[in-house]
């Protein structure tokens, strides 16, 4: 049997790249390197097809450009650190009901396409 989130309408933004400065290693604070964000954001889109309105959807554009922003905007550590805080953002910001994030570093590695982490949130239930 599937779960509720798995029959869940989704917006998907595949493969963002974009630069930002992410790492622990010292060439990594002083030089931002190519990200690749993948996102699955769970929202009903029943209301926004029906009625052909944007605002009754997620505007993936906007993400795209909230999410690049929130990058660049300090450096991070540790990729669990920048995709969490872009998981909690999209939670707080948006009317989805889930997240799917995947972070990859793209030249982390030379020997790997693209290293990094994936996530899942769920807005918390009261």
């Amino acid at each position: 049997m599937l779960s509720s989130l798995e029959t869940h309408d989704q917006i998907l933004i595949d493969q963002l790249r974009f630069e930002a400065s992410l790492g622990l290693y010292e060439w990594e604070k002083n030089t931002p390197q190519p990200l690749s964000l993948d996102a699955c954001l769970y929202v009903d889109l029943k209301a926004a097809a029906a009625a052909e309105d944007l605002s009754l959807s997620v505007d993936y554009a906007q993400v795209s450009q909230e999410l690049m922003a929130l990058a660049q905007a300090e450096h991070h550590d540790l990729v669990e650190t920048l995709i969490e805080k872009m998981a909690q953002h999209l939670l707080q910001q948006h009317p989805i009901t889930a997240v799917q994030l995947t972070l990859r570093k793209l030249q982390a590695v030379p020997q790997a396409q693209g290293v990094g982490a994936r996530i899942f949130r769920q807005r918390a239930t009261s």
